[in-house]
């Protein structure tokens, strides 16, 4: 695990998360302007019931905002699948 995913746990922390996979694909992007930058190609796969009645729009916001300055800086791009528990 590297830093960024080491901050990114921390941070995701926040939601309550029953499970957290981070999958670093930044290699997949060499070359590409973000990458040169020093910010990450990330997917996220995260399950917690604070998703639970949320649209993706909704869950999206809440994994932006607990994330904060991440985003744009150490996080150049990022996908999410966010679930609610009984969606697994």
């Amino acid at each position: 695990m590297n830093e960024t995913e080491a901050l990114m746990r921390e941070r995701l922390a926040t939601l309550e998360p029953q499970m957290v996979r981070i999958d670093d694909e930044s290699a997949l992007h060499a070359g590409h302007a973000g990458a040169r930058s020093g910010g990450g190609h990330y997917h996220l796969t995260i399950v917690s019931h604070r998703f639970a009645g949320l649209d993706a729009l909704a869950r999206h916001r809440l994994v932006y905002a607990a994330l904060g300055g991440l985003m744009g800086s150490r996080i150049h791009a990022l996908s999410i699948r966010a679930l609610a528990p009984d969606e697994t």
